[in-house]
């Protein structure tokens, strides 16, 4: 991580991104002269250090960004830089957020794939842990740990699984680049459900 001096870069409208920022590229990079991913450009925008994992962006919706940003070609991810600006405050605080993504790009990656029972089970699990827990009595330190369990193990797993059906697909770069876009919207649409004053967990 590189904190970079002077203030973060201004945030504007979804129409773009501000000037100024580092050329789109893929992967990380090491220092902001070599370019930028998605999120590296995000994480400029919000705290003005250089990271692909900021703590205002949910990490489900990160990794969705890492893998498109990587998986895109060059006019493709230069079309999706200015989401960088909705991605640098993008974190929904409900516990189903997390599962509801992971349930979307499964359910894309299922109409790459419609016969696979891995990806209908998938579907179904998602769509269960995001109606349990969205309705659950709001929870402490045992709640946040059970999501942060279920992020890393199976949600990641399910994720992971769906985007290499959905990066194979013919039309892979229209997909993933749709589902981006789709993801971002469903962020800024999601219902905020953080008390006043409570803080955003960090991503690692």
């Amino acid at each position: 991580m590189t904190a970079l001096p002077g203030r973060p870069w201004p945030a504007q409208s979804p129409a773009g991104a501000p000037d100024g920022l580092p050329s789109p590229g893929r992967f990380a990079h090491l220092h902001p002269d070599d370019g930028a991913c998605l999120m590296e450009a995000a994480a400029l925008l919000a705290s003005g250090r250089f990271t692909d994992s900021p703590a205002g962006t949910h990490p489900a919706l990160a990794a969705l960004a890492r893998v498109v940003n990587d998986s895109v070609g060059d006019g493709a991810r230069h079309a999706l830089w200015p989401l960088a600006a909705d991605l640098a405050d993008a974190h929904p605080s409900g516990r189903g957020y997390a599962p509801l993504l992971v349930g979307t790009v499964v359910e894309a990656a299922r109409l790459v794939r419609p016969s696979s029972q891995r990806l209908a089970r998938y579907g179904r699990g998602c769509r269960l842990r995001a109606d349990r827990v969205t309705h659950a009595p709001a929870g402490g330190a045992a709640a946040r740990m059970a999501d942060l369990l279920w992020w890393r193990g199976p949600g990641r797993r399910h994720l992971e699984h769906a985007l290499r059906v959905l990066c194979a697909a013919p039309d892979a770069e229209q997909r993933l680049a749709g589902l981006l876009r789709q993801a971002v919207t469903q962020a800024r649409e999601y219902p905020d459900e953080r008390a006043p004053g409570r803080e955003v967990p960090c991503n690692r």
